[in-house]
């Protein structure tokens, strides 16, 4: 009943606008849609430009540090093997402080642990590889969480918007407030588009950052198993 009587408003205010053959252009801007939603949404918008912007800094910080970690050189294996092969272990050590990179601090872990069993060596590795693994997933939980937040948030400006304007309705004594009426769904509108927009992005960049991260662990994990293979074969 409260929503046929709000759509029932609406058309009432858009025939008023129509009477008499005369059109009424009226265009609203982003900044006069936030200002028309009444401070509960602007509360809540205010809150989903905060997420959206921690969302953005995660982001490009976590692309740039992945894009960091995922350079090597295409030769540095090659080395490695020369230099292991001919035990020079100093100069394998060396090289792989210069390179800093995930993949040389894995197979500097490897090396220090030579003359140890292989499992030993294996195990090493992938303790190394776990802690690499996290700090490239750094903060990038919290991408996950505001993509699953920020809608509900902005549902939860929908919901207080309708409230709002279920209030007016019921408080008119049947004269609405067109005004006030306006003011609750221009709330529930706005936070809800916000809230899918914030969730939208994080979202995707959450997955973006996901794929190029498994593609370092890739990248580790087969780089792993060539010095591996190197240590298991026959002198």
């Amino acid at each position: 009943m409260a929503i046929s009587t709000i759509f029932k408003a609406i058309q009432d205010t858009t025939n008023q606008l129509t009477d008499g053959n005369e059109s009424v252009e009226k265009t609203l801007s982003i900044i006069e849609l936030i200002e028309s939603g009444g401070l509960a949404g602007q509360i809540i918008i205010l809150i989903l430009l905060i997420l959206l912007t921690v969302a953005s800094y995660i982001y490009f910080e976590r692309l740039f540090a992945i894009k960091a970690a995922s350079k090597i050189d295409t030769n540095f294996m090659n080395q490695i093997k020369d230099y292991v092969s001919n035990g020079k272990i100093d100069s394998a050590q060396v090289l792989c402080e210069q390179a800093n990179s995930p993949v040389s601090r894995l197979i500097s872990k490897g090396i220090s642990r030579i003359g140890k069993p292989l499992e030993d060596i294996n195990t090493a590795i992938e303790n190394a590889g776990k802690l690499e693994v996290y700090g490239l997933e750094k903060n990038v939980n919290v991408l996950a969480t505001i993509s699953g937040a920020a809608p509900m948030i902005g549902f939860l400006g929908t919901v207080i918007g309708m409230i709002l304007s279920i209030f007016e309705i019921a408080n008119s004594g049947g004269q609405i407030d067109i005004k006030l009426l306006a003011d609750g769904l221009y709330t529930a509108m706005t936070t809800t588009v916000g809230g899918l927009i914030v969730g939208i992005v994080g979202y995707i960049a959450y997955n973006h950052l996901v794929g190029k991260t498994n593609k370092v662990i890739h990248q580790m994990e087969a780089n792993s198993v060539e010095f591996l293979d190197l240590l298991n074969e026959p002198i």
